[in-house]
């Protein structure tokens, strides 16, 4: 048996011991629930363990064990696991009754007044809905609503959401690169209209939209690639976006899910100057609650809505719980306090971040063990409090594209997503593909104490892989 193989069952064999509750839990959900769960990612091997509490940087689980954690609600908890400034404002909610009503609360204004105010586009008008997902959805039958136009076009690497619009170019294909579909049940006509590009390829943009611009109806692009690898764009990629979006017509979405409110009191967008068309708004945006968005110019969202577009009225309804008005005071209490904040919030977590970065590439260089980060920021972002770990089959390889992170044949996926990850969880570190978010509930014990987990993966790595 491989050295590597060996280490992942003794892993095994120790997380089984440490979390006999979470497997029994496990056995009973794998019953009655799809694969034991409702979500792909927190269904890892063996199986996962079960929350019972969760509060700032750690989560406990039902076996007792803490977690210094870096999923954070999906991202989502910037402010750390049920901080208490929004379960106080909570709290006065379930006191006048919180359950869904189905009718519209002025909380919602003042979220969509906040969104809108600080992207900096004229007019800007919002409508909420309930997930990522819906609104990269919603976002895209606008713009081929507007434009009439029936291509959308994407970059490799980047995760919208599972709309079947865009389940296209997210995992990497030994044989296909980013071309492949990612789900049974898509028709071919839609996966046929989804047109991939390069993340921070300019050349290779000009090349599609020159051959199908006339053709194209939107283009959806993260600023600051999440699932794909943490990585920024570049400003001249941004740049040229928009310039050749608005030359053909073309609308340009900026997804803005994970990294809305992540680096500055608003979307990334505002620190490069670079306004799109639409933009997408999800998990910090909801203070722990189900809540997304979408926000563009009245040209967009006033004329599809009222039927004036080329294709007429896009039915964007939200869904029952849009806006729930719980879920909107629990919004607007957690970006009132990243903006009163930012002048110590930002540095706070893109200086935990870039520690955290450089500790976990030192632990792994003195344990002899070619280890990289991603989550860095650029020019134009200054700090990030993303990172994720890669192992490059080659020291040449630069991470600065999705092909990187996600071809096995540069970097060791097996490694990162399966042992480095049983690694640190019998170490008490909770990741997800190697790396997480930071938040500003981690303080310089958390950091310390995951760089120290790292460590001793490293070590366990370099044992047995000799």
């Amino acid at each position: 048996m491989p050295g590597l193989e060996r280490l992942r069952q003794r892993l095994i064999r120790e997380y089984r011991r440490k979390t006999p509750k979470s497997r029994a839990a496990f056995r009973r959900a794998a019953r009655v629930m799809v694969d034991g769960g409702s979500h792909t990612m927190r269904l890892w091997p063996p199986y996962p363990f079960f929350a019972a509490s969760a509060e700032g940087p750690t989560v406990r689980d039902v076996d007792g064990n803490t977690y210094i954690d870096y999923w954070q609600g999906h991202y989502a908890n910037i402010l750390g696991h049920n901080p208490r400034l929004i379960l106080r404002e909570m709290a006065a909610c379930l006191r006048q009754g919180a359950l869904h009503t189905g009718f519209e609360a002025r909380h919602q204004i003042e979220l969509a007044e906040t969104l809108a105010g600080g992207l900096g586009v004229p007019g800007a008008k919002v409508r909420f809905t309930t997930s990522g997902t819906l609104a990269t959805m919603y976002a895209v039958m606008l713009a081929q609503g507007l434009t009439g136009r029936e291509l959308i076009l994407k970059v490799g690497g980047g995760w919208h959401g599972a709309s079947p619009y865009l389940l296209k170019g997210v995992k990497y294909h030994a044989d296909e690169g980013f071309e492949g579909r990612e789900s049974a049940g898509l028709l071919d006509d839609i996966v046929r209209r989804t047109l991939v590009t390069r993340f921070n390829d300019t050349d290779d943009l000009r090349r599609v939209i020159a051959a199908e611009g006339d053709r194209i109806a939107c283009f959806i692009v993260e600023p600051f690639l999440g699932v794909g690898g943490f990585l920024p764009a570049t400003e001249a990629y941004l740049e040229l976006a928009r310039e050749l979006t608005a030359a053909r017509g073309i609308i340009l979405i900026f997804d803005e899910i994970i990294s809305g409110f992540r680096f500055c009191p608003s979307g990334v967008q505002t620190l490069y100057g670079v306004h799109p068309d639409l933009s997408t708004f999800g998990k910090i945006i909801g203070g722990g609650h189900a809540v997304s968005a979408v926000v563009g110019s009245p040209r967009i969202m006033e004329e599809c809505e009222r039927g004036r577009g080329a294709g007429g009225r896009v039915q964007f309804e939200g869904g029952t719980f849009s806006a729930h008005a719980e879920y909107m005071k629990a919004g607007l209490v957690m970006l009132r306090r990243l903006a009163g904040g930012a002048a110590t919030v930002y540095p706070k977590l893109a200086a935990a971040g870039d520690r955290l970065r450089r500790g976990i590439e030192r632990v792994f260089a003195e344990a002899g063990i070619l280890a990289r980060t991603t989550g860095d920021g650029n020019d134009v972002v200054a700090g990030s409090s993303l990172f994720m770990v890669h192992f490059p089959r080659e020291k040449e390889i630069a991470y600065d594209r999705p092909e990187d992170v996600h071809d096995d044949r540069r970097s060791d996926l097996a490694l990162r997503e399966e042992i480095l990850k049983l690694a640190l969880l019998v170490n008490g570190v909770n990741v997800v593909h190697g790396g997480g978010a930071v938040s500003t509930a981690h303080g310089a014990r958390e950091i310390d104490a995951t760089i120290a987990a790292y460590g001793e993966a490293a070590r366990l790595i370099k044992k047995y892989r000799d």
